[in-house]
């Protein structure tokens, strides 16, 4: 089982790129990035609101759950 994040196509959908998306919520570059490519291993609520108000999203645009294994990192 994995939790998949979907910030590269929301990104994209919005046309931001992930600098704006740090300036606009207050979170690192570096933290987004994590997120963006499956690295992070958890993520607060503050963030999911602050990310989702951004993206003008709900959380499960951004997150979903697959039963798929997945690869370590």
């Amino acid at each position: 089982m994995a939790i998949e994040v979907h910030l590269d196509q929301l990104l994209l959908d919005q046309k931001m790129t992930l600098t704006e998306l740090s300036n606009r919520v207050g979170i690192t570059q570096a933290n987004l990035s994590n997120l963006k490519t499956g690295k992070a291993r958890a993520i607060r609520f503050t963030t999911l609101n602050a990310l989702c108000t951004a993206l003008h999203c709900q959380p499960a645009d951004l997150l979903s759950h697959t039963t798929e294994p997945q690869p370590p990192h």
